[in-house]
């Protein structure tokens, strides 16, 4: 077995090719996590009647406990950092990690970002094992990997295979996806899990499958290494990821509309409008612009650049390689901040948690809306609209995709709402749909 980067599989003591040192390199770096989370009873009628509750002294939501499985990957030893998904610490009242060596800690959560689906664990412990953090953009389809992780709860279990596409997007409506797919059989319990390149570089975190009956078809997917590192270094730095604006609108661009607009670009992310007032505009960016790079790594569509300005902090000037017409230019912004709402807001019972603002009429924000909306102004952290996903300076626009302008209106929508809603908000420059059950 050869992979792409000169690296080999070794040849072991009975002269066969085997992948047995590299994976006794990396193993002790890949963690089981064990999550207690809590979810309603399933609701006996009794349970409805408030005098029947107030007689027996039942809680107003009866909560069973439940316990699930998955991954995790040790990425600074010293300060204890591990990665895992979000949707593998969701809600969880408590985590336990296992390392290799069958020793357990509880786990504290640093912070976590449900738009990568990217968590940040941290253990006290001695004695631990971090793998090393590739390079994901060196990736090429073909290259061989590993995959490690804990499925089905069975203890841990190794799969290799290959990197069979690169920049996959569109699995969630809420996401800033940029996926490695993978036919290493992955799992559910891998989940959290490391993605290994034969030099034993963790190259992703095994996120998801796609599967009629939730097991292994050969296609899986994982984030790139690179995005799980910008969101590891926000994390540890703000306990958050803070995304800004660059202030553009753009699509994919295909041949046919390059044709059309007469650019010599073949591949990148066109400017289907430029926001007044924005650091696009004041970089220079036009309408009809196409971004073929970004600060000098090229980009190939819109989800990918969206993903990529989504973890540019606030303040950062990036640079953009523009296609406008036959000519390339070069162009400096600096990223702002989405919004700055004012100190306090209006609380929303049905979402523990977060204060929202009311857009005022006739201001820029409101015009760009065309109507009225909420801001969020504050989200206290591991709260339920914390977990939920929500983050200060996200604008709140539809629920159940039926707008909504103001606070009364908001509150409406959710009173409404049954068995959960679906709440539509912009975050910088991109739409974000939020799922609240």
């Amino acid at each position: 077995m050869v992979a792409t980067d000169g690296a080999t599989a070794q040849e072991g003591s009975r002269g066969m090719p085997t992948l047995a040192p590299l994976v006794n390199e990396v193993t002790p770096a890949v963690v089981n996590i064990s999550v207690v989370t809590r979810s309603p009873l399933e609701e006996n009628p009794l349970f409805r009647d408030p005098f029947f509750r107030r007689f027996f002294n039942l809680p107003e939501r009866p909560q069973q406990q439940e316990q699930a499985a998955g991954s995790g990957v040790i990425v600074d030893a010293a300060r204890g950092y591990v990665i895992t998904n979000h949707h593998v610490i969701r809600n969880a009242e408590q985590v336990i990690v296992t390392l290799k060596d069958r020793r357990q800690y509880p786990a504290k959560l640093v912070g976590t970002d449900p738009g990568t689906d990217i968590a940040v664990l941290r253990v006290e412990a001695a004695g631990l094992t971090a793998i090393r953090i590739g390079d994901s953009d060196s990736l090429q389809v073909g290259d061989y990997v590993i995959a490690i992780g804990n499925p089905f709860g069975i203890g841990q279990t190794v799969t290799s295979g290959i990197v069979s596409a690169l920049g996959r997007s569109g699995l969630s409506p809420e996401g800033y996806e940029d996926f490695i797919q993978t036919d290493a059989s992955i799992n559910p319990g891998n989940s959290g899990g490391a993605l290994v390149n034969l030099k034993g570089e963790l190259v992703g975190i095994n996120s998801a499958i796609v599967a009629p009956a939730g097991g292994n078809v050969g296609i899986g997917f994982a984030v790139p290494s690179n995005m799980a590192r910008a969101v590891l270094e926000q994390i540890a730095r703000f306990g958050e990821v803070r995304r800004g604006r660059l202030g553009v609108d753009m699509a994919d661009l295909t041949p046919a509309i390059a044709k059309k607009l007469g650019v010599a670009a073949r591949q990148g992310v066109l400017v289907t409008a430029v926001q007044a007032g924005s650091p696009a505009e004041a970089a220079g960016l036009r309408e009809r612009d196409v971004v073929v790079a970004l600060n000098g790594r090229p980009v190939r569509a819109a989800a990918e650049l969206r993903a990529r300005l989504g973890l540019t902090p606030v303040g950062e000037e990036v640079e953009l390689r523009v296609v406008r017409g036959s000519e390339t230019r070069e162009l400096r912004a600096r990223i702002a901040a989405p919004h700055d709402p004012a100190a306090e807001g209006q609380a929303v019972p049905q979402l523990p948690g977060m204060t929202v603002i009311e857009i005022e009429r006739g201001s820029p924000l409101y015009q760009r809306l065309r109507g009225g909306g909420l801001v969020v102004a504050e989200v206290v952290p591991g709260s339920r609209a914390y977990q939920a996903g929500f983050r200060p300076g996200d604008i709140i626009v539809a629920v159940n995709r039926r707008r909504v302008q103001s606070l009364a209106q908001f509150q409406a929508a959710l009173r409404g709402a049954k068995g959960g809603y679906a709440v539509s908000l912009l975050r910088g420059d991109f739409n974000v749909t939020i799922i609240v059950r």
